[in-house]
């Protein structure tokens, strides 16, 4: 799950990269736009101011001049068919815009008016100019401008009022070939427009340190998002064989741990402990166990019904030990061995009562076990060498506790004075004859275990008995009360069977 949280991560700053760096070019191509609007707009009116200068000093002060004293010169807008002829304002117009859109490619220059002379071709308006003209007759105080623009250039388009002089009035008017007589002084004869193109690209290198800029920025960019793509193919690759590992390793420490008592592995695999040659003096309790008579019980049966005896007796056995905190430390044939204290300890009284617990446990399982507990200092930890090692215990305390399991009857827990002594408000207990113990100098007193004390004190009885043609355990405390008189009565029927066999 967090490899596809950070997967998903990755991909959104990736991709919001990439939009920043396409950003980048749309920003320019705006300023660029804006720019050239600007400078369009800025042009055409300057043109257009130009033009109207020029139309206003001819009006003034060549026709308007010659109007006011007639000679020889006549101001006419057929002046090129009479020798000495000047052009009309209009006619200068129209010639010098067509003077400038020829010699300029990028700037259009349009004299036009719903009103021609009769002799001469209409022009012809399309919707802005029409538009223009009936706006500008409402108000003649404006000038109206449209902008266009494509992918690769803008158009500004700026239209101006032609508005009727004093001088144009009275040519107007009294001329035969004008399709209006009736001109005022403010009248808009017509409009005078000035179109500019601007390819965007021309002003493109006015840009050329920011654009480098921007191509450096992208370059990075991208060298980052490969750099980061190859490097995130690493980590996942990286994380898909730590996967492989982890559920090898996963599935080897569970094998492992099929071999090792689960208190020692957990210790080990945590850390708590090294996998070295070494040991530690604890105080621990020790816990034998075999089924007497097992060897000739089995004799006639085959290895595989022996082995599945086994491995019932014991899975049924371990879990009894774990649950009680016990650490298994291995399986001889039929016994077991046990101990509580380590890895870890819940005390010595507390270890040993524990210990105890699982022994009668155990007994209540099985009635024909033989049982030996002693409490004492061990060695405990690795033995072994550097290449095979075994978690187990030694000692003197160990060997005393395979001896009291070995004394005992089936069906019996014999314990030592020292374990007595930590569990005597728990157990009832009577004291065996004396035994000696290769070296342990002084005797040792073992104790059999006859009876539980419950949570009042009281003494609950224990009978366990084993012989042939016997097998007996009945624990008092552990009988359901709803139950007792089920029990009597097969007690009384194994009695009366026993009396009749007389």
């Amino acid at each position: 799950m967090k490899k596809k949280q950070s997967s998903a991560v990755s991909f959104v700053l990736m991709l919001l990269v990439l939009l920043l760096l396409a950003g980048l070019p749309f920003a320019a191509w705006l300023d660029l736009s804006n720019l050239v609007d600007t400078n369009l707009r800025r042009q055409a009116k300057d043109l257009n101011s130009i033009i109207s200068s020029v139309r206003g000093y001819y009006a003034a002060n060549v026709v308007g001049r010659v109007l006011a004293s007639p000679g020889t010169t006549k101001v006419v807008h057929n002046y090129r068919e009479i020798p000495g002829a000047i052009p009309i304002p209009a006619t200068l117009s129209l010639e010098l815009g067509k003077v400038i859109s020829e010699q300029q490619q990028n700037i259009g220059y349009r004299f036009v008016s719903d009103y021609p002379f009769k002799n001469r071709p209409p022009h012809a308006l399309d919707a802005f100019e029409t538009n223009a003209l009936s706006v500008l007759r409402g108000n003649s105080n404006q000038q109206l401008a449209e902008v266009s623009a494509t992918v690769f250039s803008d158009q500004v388009r700026l239209i101006a009022p032609v508005i009727m002089g004093q001088a144009c009035v009275d040519c107007h008017n009294s001329h035969p070939e004008s399709p209006k007589l009736d001109w005022k002084v403010g009248d808009v004869r017509g409009i005078q427009e000035v179109a500019i193109t601007q390819p965007i690209g021309n002003n493109v290198f006015a840009f050329k340190y920011l654009l480098a800029y921007f191509l450096l920025i992208a370059s990075v960019g991208t060298l980052f998002i490969l750099l980061q793509r190859r490097q995130a193919a690493i980590i996942n690759g990286m994380n898909a064989e730590l996967e492989t590992t982890n559920e090898f390793l996963g599935s080897l420490s569970m094998k492992i741990s099929r071999y090792l008592s689960p208190q020692i592995y957990k210790s080990i695999f945590s850390g708590q402990k090294e996998v070295t040659i070494h040991t530690e003096r604890k105080k621990l309790t020790i816990f034998f166990s075999d089924i007497k008579d097992f060897t000739a019980t089995t004799e006639r049966l085959q290895p595989e019904q022996i082995t599945q005896l086994l491995n019932e007796y014991f899975t049924e056995m371990s879990g009894i030990a774990l649950a009680h905190g016990g650490a298994v430390d291995k399986f001889v044939g039929d016994a077991m061995l046990v101990f509580f204290g380590d890895p870890e300890t819940k005390g010595d009284a507390e270890d040993a009562r524990e210990c105890l617990r699982m022994a009668i446990e155990m007994q209540h399982r099985i009635a024909s076990l033989r049982m030996g507990v002693n409490t004492g200092f061990c060695n405990v930890g690795n033995f072994g060498s550097n290449d095979r090692m075994d978690y187990t215990i030694i000692g003197a305390e160990a060997n005393l506790a395979a001896r009291l399991q070995a004394i005992a009857e089936p069906g019996q827990i014999v314990i030592s004075y020292e374990t007595y002594a930590l569990v005597r408000d728990t157990v009832v207990a009577r004291a065996l004859p004396p035994i000696t113990m290769k070296g342990i100098s002084p005797e040792v007193i073992p104790y059999l275990v006859s009876g539980v004390l419950d949570s009042t004190g009281k003494n609950v009885q224990v009978f366990s008995e084993h012989m042939t043609g016997l097998d007996f355990y009945f624990n008092a405390g552990m009988i359901d009360s709803t139950k007792a008189p089920q029990n009597r009565e097969i007690l009384q029927d194994a009695l009366r069977a026993l009396d009749s066999a007389k």
